[in-house]
């Protein structure tokens, strides 16, 4: 006679005795894996239940605060730091080999975080394949997490050749600028090392060699243009010299071009940095945080205003074998960025007292331009709400090492997969899908993105309900937000519900005010154009403290051709902090870790703003979109509109334009109340029913519970066996009898489940555990998904259940076993939140005209977009606002104000309907 002891925990003792008769075994062999199964699931279920205090706590689904304190948990200073140490100390220009591998690097970081099993080969789809489309138009139907990559094929340019020469008057060139941004020590050692790896120059410039006169234009803003043309400046045959600041570098070309001009040299003005400068006490990077001389801000010269992306796919996506056009928003003339020190060398040509004074220029640009693979990273995180879609983005491909622009962002983007992923881990699924993407070739002129927009426009129509995006999280002190009126409250909401990274006494918001330290030895005042810069953008913000978004990140596609509101928001400089070294190779991790963010804390609360806000947004019962206050922005740029007119002396009237504004406003206020009455009713509901006998229903329960377990001991039996069986043996039926048992407990937890939460029947396993989603996923096939999509929502009310008991029992009515729950009327005010939720997600989308505005038309929203001078500022009512501004046009002003008529008129009947 011997025993085999079970020691694993959650299983009680077993003894098998063992005899030598062998006339029995084959029945008793039986006998004993039923003895086995029984007794591990009894087991397990005495130490899940009778184990624990008395009165059992019934397991929930993980949501609403409890998963937002998981996640915001998760991100710390010292993973961001490994992470951007990762991606910041290699060069990653958009097309090229290390793009690829940042890429894949962060596919294999969504991979492990989220749970995702790696396919044997990379899933590295070509746009336009039956792979890549399946993978975004199947996204409904995932019942997984899931990451690919897609690749696109745009047009790109890299430098060959460049040259900025002064002639002398045989027209030799008398000196050689050096375009190369020099080093002077490797005391920053990635800057030392990679000081050439990515030349300087202009993405999607033209190429070209020409000579002319230096003309200097100023900001090259196209007042500042006009005004000098009137001047009797001629800029025929010139090269201009322009100064960054104002508008997009892509523009300034533009402006410049359209007056004639041969050629383009941008540099940075050393006088617009505030009070860091070296006149001010200040040393220069690396030593110092003064700017380096010899930066160059490389950047796109691309027509942003007129479309972004692909040039020459415009409106459509750039597959590898896409027709293509020559392409309408790029420049004509060669253009070159300068560092500060190239630029004083140049305007010596412009000092009638100087040596060089009167001398030509010669500008060479050759450019090897040609199709380029980019590869977009994509993850999803399935939802219960399966036609619902948050999406989160940042991109990825930087000028040269791009510690700050893009990989400050993508720091923060990582630390959100791994909250995400540690919510996962614990059975959290989101209300609603998220989507998360790194877009790449965004330096070139928002590629990525918009050709993954531009691939799926009717998808995200009908699917994306926000876009969170990130660019740079950090490059100073001042927190700044900008983003759809819709949005502007939950963005501060959020904000004001976290701590300041450095303080802990006051919020995120309040760093909205915060300010640099370095005012200097001396005090030096601050030059007009820097403190008129720094104020048109405070200007910019409502009431609220959120401005709109113009363009530069890609948000663009989104929020300004398909109408899906959208954010955006960073730490950056103000005029007193260290020098933030924009698109240089200055911008790297010695920089970020030493003036940029010390100790990474901006690059956390970043995450922990995007992440609540996308958690919020994915889980919310009723979308937190304020209908109201964008009515009441609308007033505000109809205001705005009026000033302008008056100073344009037009003689137009715009009080039609003002009646379907406030048309469309008191529309809103009465939504507000179907928000409230809809949400209100749902919650009364279920609170009344779980006031009704509590803990007479729990003693009940808790006694089925008891009866149970006893009815399994009284099953259990001693098997006997043959003295000569191997031990192998024996434990081969050990093992299987422990498989069989974890089948048996899924149904025997259901059953105990279902008495706990007061149901009838219930799904295997606890709701929210992995497994358990499966099984109501495999529910869910069966039934309504609007039916399941209302249980969700009622989950997130308050409702404590599994979806069996839903379905089932609100069919039938209810059962005997609990007290009868209104499943009608639950079911009912489910469907008015969802009748809402419809409605608000529209709204944005109500300012979409198909037509789009005047002379670029690729965007569509005519409540907001780039200013068509500007290209990163934003221009409320553009299509009106630029009627007055540029056109002066008293008949095209009435015909704009008309098109606003009708579209609000129609999204007025939309939502009171």
């Amino acid at each position: 006679m011997g025993s085999i002891q079970d020691r694993e925990k959650g299983y009680r003792t077993l003894d098998i005795q063992i005899q030598p008769t062998r006339s029995q075994s084959g029945r008793r062999r039986r006998v004993a894996f039923v003895a086995l199964a029984g007794l591990s699931v009894c087991g397990s279920l005495y130490l899940n239940y009778v184990g624990k205090p008395k009165q059992p706590e019934h397991r929930k689904p993980l949501l609403g605060k409890a998963a937002e304190n998981v996640f915001l948990s998760i991100p710390s200073s010292e993973s961001a730091t490994e992470t951007s140490r990762r991606f910041a100390t290699k060069p990653h220009l958009a097309g090229s080999p290390q793009d690829l591998v940042t890429a894949v690097d962060f596919l294999h970081i969504v991979q492990k975080e989220l749970g995702i099993t790696s396919p044997g080969e990379e899933p590295i789809f070509k746009a336009g394949s039956p792979q890549s489309r399946d993978s975004i138009l199947s996204i409904s139907e995932a019942k997984e997490p899931r990451a690919w990559i897609d690749t696109y094929y745009p047009i790109l340019n890299t430098p060959l050749e460049r040259h900025v020469q002064i002639l002398n008057d045989s027209g030799e060139p008398a000196i050689e600028l050096d375009l190369v941004e020099r080093v002077d020590d490797d005391t920053d050692g990635d800057a030392w090392k990679h000081v050439d790896t990515v030349p300087t120059f202009h993405g999607l410039s033209r190429g070209g060699d020409v000579t002319g006169p230096l003309v200097h234009g100023g900001y090259c803003t196209k007042p500042e243009v006009d005004r000098l043309v009137e001047t009797g400046v001629d800029f025929k045959g010139s090269i201009v010299l322009c100064a960054y600041g104002y508008n997009f570098r892509g523009l300034k070309v533009k402006a410049a071009q359209e007056v004639g001009a041969s050629g383009v040299l941008v540099y940075t003005d050393v006088n617009d940095d505030g009070t860091v400068t070296e006149k001010n006490g200040y040393a220069p990077y690396p030593h110092g945080p003064a700017r380096n001389p010899n930066s160059v801000q490389r950047g796109s010269v691309q027509f942003i205003s007129v479309y972004p992306g692909d040039p020459t796919t415009p409106g459509y996506p750039s597959y590898e074998n896409s027709t293509r056009t020559e392409g309408e928003n790029i420049p004509s003339i060669p253009s070159l960025p300068l560092s500060w020190a190239n630029a004083q060398i140049l305007l010596g040509t412009l000092d009638p007292e100087g040596d060089l004074y009167g001398k030509k220029v010669r500008l060479v640009n050759n450019v090897d331009n040609k199709v380029t693979p980019i590869w977009n990273t994509v993850a999803v995180i399935p939802g219960h709400i399966t036609d619902e879609v948050v999406a989160i983005g940042n991109h990825r491909d930087a000028w040269v090492l791009g510690a700050t622009d893009p990989t400050s962002g993508t720091v923060s983007l990582h630390e959100l997969v791994r909250g995400l992923g540690a919510l996962l881990k614990k059975g959290w699924k989101p209300l609603r899908t998220i989507l998360i993407a790194t877009w790449d070739a965004e330096e070139y002129g928002l590629v990525g993105s918009t050709e993954w927009g531009e691939d799926f426009t009717e998808w995200i129509n009908e699917h994306v309900i926000a876009y969170l995006n990130l660019d740079s999280s950090a490059s100073g002190s001042r927190l700044r937000f900008s983003g759809s009126p819709l949005l502007a409250h939950s963005i501060r909401r959020v904000a004001e519900d976290l701590s300041h990274p450095t303080d802990e006494n006051r919020t995120l918001w309040d760093a909205t005010t915060d300010d640099g330290k370095l005012f200097g030895e001396d005090k030096l005042s601050v030059s007009s154009a820097a403190s008129k810069m720094d104020t048109m953008e405070q200007l910019l913000a409502d009431d609220v403290g959120v401005g709109p978004l113009g363009s530069g990140s890609d948000y663009t596609v989104f929020l300004q051709r398909i109408g899906v509101p959208s954010t955006n928001g960073a730490f950056g400089a103000t005029l007193h902090d260290p020098v933030y070294h924009y698109h240089s190779v200055f911008d790297s991790e010695r920089w970020q870790e030493l003036y940029g963010d010390p100790g990474f804390h901006r690059h956390v609360a970043m995450t922990k703003h995007l992440g609540l806000h996308a958690l919020r947004l994915s889980g919310a019962i009723l979308l937190p979109f304020n209908t109201t206050h964008y009515t009441l922005e609308l007033h505000r740029y109809l205001d705005n509109v009026e000033n302008l007119a008056k100073e344009a002396s037009l003689d137009v009237s715009f009080s039609d334009l003002r009646d379907s504004i406030q048309s469309l406003h008191h529309a809103s206020l009465a939504l507000d109340k179907k928000k409230r009455k809809a949400e209100d009713k749902l919650k009364r509901i279920i609170d009344d029913w779980k006031k009704k006998e509590p803990a007479d229903f729990t003693q009940r329960a808790w006694h089925r519970v008891m009866e149970f377990r006893e009815r399994f001991e009284r099953r259990l039996l001693i098997a006997k066996r043959p003295a000569r069986e191997t031990r192998r043996r024996v434990e081969r039926r050990v093992r299987l009898a422990k498989r069989r048992a974890r089948e048996i407990r899924g149904k025997t937890e259901c059953y105990i489940h279902s008495l706990l939460s007061s149901q009838s029947e219930c799904i295997p396993l606890t709701i929210g555990s992995p497994a358990a989603e499966k099984v109501d996923v495999a529910s869910e096939s069966r039934v309504d998904s609007a039916d399941y999509e209302a249980y969700m929502i009622a989950t997130h009310s308050g409702f404590e259940g599994c979806y069996g008991a839903w379905s089932r029992a609100g069919a039938s009515g209810g059962g005997k076993r609990r007290p009868k729950f209104p499943f009608k009327k639950v079911k009912k005010a489910v469907k008015k939140i969802q009748a809402v939720n419809k409605k608000l997600i529209a709204f944005e989308r109500g300012f979409i005209s198909k037509d789009g505005i005047k002379d670029r038309e690729w965007f569509k929203h005519l409540g907001v977009a780039p200013g068509k001078w500007l290209g990163y500022g934003a221009t409320t009512l553009p299509g009106l606002t630029e009627a007055i501004t540029y056109e002066r046009n008293a008949t095209l002003v009435e015909y704009e104000s008309y098109r606003l008529v009708e579209l609000l008129d129609r999204l007025t009947r939309a939502i009171a309907s």
